[in-house]
């Protein structure tokens, strides 16, 4: 047991990092340095080296010249109805309420919430479908905005996912694992890229709330997540009401050369922290506290929307003036990159429609139509919709039979991983172009097979990433987003 006087067990834990074991090896002097600077740069660890002072990315990244510089993706939890929203299939209103064919179905997997039913009714949807755009692609008629839109976006089809519930699937596309602890795409591509911009986050997060009547899905803040990329890394929320990121604001009292003073002296205390320790997540708080102190005078401006003319909140919708709604956080999306902000994340919930779809879906539909369509107008007018690309969909499809009763004016759906709509547009992919084809029951893939990985690695080919090339050392293995798969989409390439 040691004394008052000994190190304790904690602190000589600490202080035994192998930076400190090769400084104290007496046998080892001759090798220590070189061997750790070896280690921290395997690791990833050797904070500074390899990156771009400028944007703070990786050197020689982007790997060949990108088409996109920036992304903002619009994912919608709770996974929209392909079949009521983009995929048409008209030969299914004669088989309404038949039971799904064995040969369709195929003895798939389906989840524990329909296994128990007698029969699989086949659920035609409802809604009425319009030809849109030059190539006439055919559109639900609750989506009336990205008819305007067709031409300006490419239609997926044929997205597929190795996962059936919520929570994996989301973690899959958002992480491109199904577990959870890997770095979110946003992250990667900040730890790649860097940012253009450093008065604020390279990566923010908006949560909308479900327009739909039934309860959402839950949404963790490890889908933004650094995971075991250092924590500078990590998506940034913005709120709201109040202060969009907490504690943004100087306390009552506290000016703001105080807080310049406060921040001076703790910087100071952490740099002996970091050359005691070596541990880079201290250098990451350093740098979170500066990047808060610009805030203060970057997000005021970010935020105050009085600048915007009529026509602007006129083009999202009326929700547009309402802070916290998916039209508000679209037009802050278009504000955030246009200020070199490189990833904005945007989750809407409550597309979970296991009941009453034709009600909620209609609902959800209202919510999001008229801005996700009016965000690639907005960009498209600004000149900014060939470098920003922006992504639509959600983390699985839905079912094309009925969970639950099927009546005349009321259906549910479950989970469908087999196949489901997601759009891409602007940087790096065609328009007009609807790649894919599922068969007549929108169950199966029959042409053009999109899997995640593959999605994924597309995104980051529009940033000029080779996505094999991305990758991070942790616990002796080189990780990346794709995992081990994936494959770019060439068809959808300009």
């Amino acid at each position: 047991m040691m004394d008052s006087k000994s190190t304790s067990g904690k602190d000589l834990a600490l202080s035994m990092t192998r930076r400190h074991f090769f400084r104290r090896s007496t046998a080892g002097i001759a090798l220590g340095i070189p061997a750790l600077a070896s280690l921290l740069s395997q690791d990833g660890f050797a904070a500074g080296e390899g990156f771009d002072p400028k944007t703070g990315g990786l050197q020689g990244f982007p790997n060949f010249a990108p088409k996109a510089k920036r992304v903002i993706f619009l994912h919608q939890s709770g996974a929209p109805s392909q079949i009521d929203l983009f995929d048409h299939k008209p030969v299914l209103a004669k088989m309404k309420g038949t039971d799904l064919p064995d040969s369709v179905r195929m003895g798939q997997r389906i989840t524990g919430m329909t296994s128990g039913q007698s029969t699989l009714p086949v659920a035609p949807s409802i809604f009425n479908f319009s030809p849109a755009g030059k190539s006439g692609v055919m559109i639900s008629d609750l989506m009336p905005h990205h008819a305007k839109i067709a031409d300006d976006i490419t239609m997926i089809r044929t997205v597929y996912t190795d996962a059936i519930n919520h929570d994996p699937a989301i973690t899959f596309i958002q992480t491109g694992f199904q577990q959870p602890g890997r770095p979110s795409m946003g992250s990667w591509v900040t730890y790649g890229l860097g940012s253009e911009n450093q008065n604020l986050p390279a990566f923010v997060v908006m949560i909308s709330q479900a327009n739909a009547l039934n309860p959402d899905q839950p949404l963790f803040s490890r889908l933004w997540g650094n995971g075991f990329l250092p924590s500078k890394y990590q998506g940034v929320k913005f709120h709201a009401g109040g202060d969009p990121v907490l504690y943004l604001s100087n306390p009552p009292g506290i000016s703001p050369t105080t807080r310049r003073r406060m921040l001076d002296g703790v910087a100071k205390l952490n740099r002996l922290l970091v050359e005691k320790y070596g541990d880079p997540e201290i250098e990451t708080r350093v740098s979170q506290y500066e990047m808060a102190y610009r805030m203060q005078s970057s997000v005021p401006g970010l935020m105050d929307l009085s600048k915007e003319p009529d026509s602007i909140f006129e083009l999202y919708g009326p929700d547009s003036r309402k802070p916290g709604t998916f039209a508000a956080n679209c037009l802050l999306a278009r504000r955030l990159s246009e200020r070199g902000v490189r990833f904005v994340q945007l989750y809407h919930r409550g597309w979970d429609q296991h009941t009453d779809l034709p009600r909620d879906l209609a609902l959800q539909c209202k919510g999001v139509d008229q801005a996700s369509a009016a965000l690639i107008i907005d960009l498209k007018q600004r000149g900014m919709l060939d470098d920003t690309l922006v992504i639509w969909g959600g983390e699985f499809g839905r079912t094309v039979y009925c969970q639950g009763k099927l009546t005349d004016t009321n259906y549910g759906r479950d989970h469908h991983p087999r196949c489901f709509t997601m759009w891409m547009a602007g940087g790096g992919v065609k328009r007009g172009l609807v790649l894919g084809k599922t068969d007549d029951f929108c169950y199966n893939i029959l042409e053009d097979p999109v899997h995640i990985h593959d999605l994924q690695a597309t995104i980051l080919h529009c940033l000029g990433i080779e996505h094999t090339k991305l990758t991070y050392k942790f616990q002796g293995r080189y990780f990346r987003l794709t995992d081990v798969a994936g494959n770019v989409v060439d068809k959808v390439l300009v």
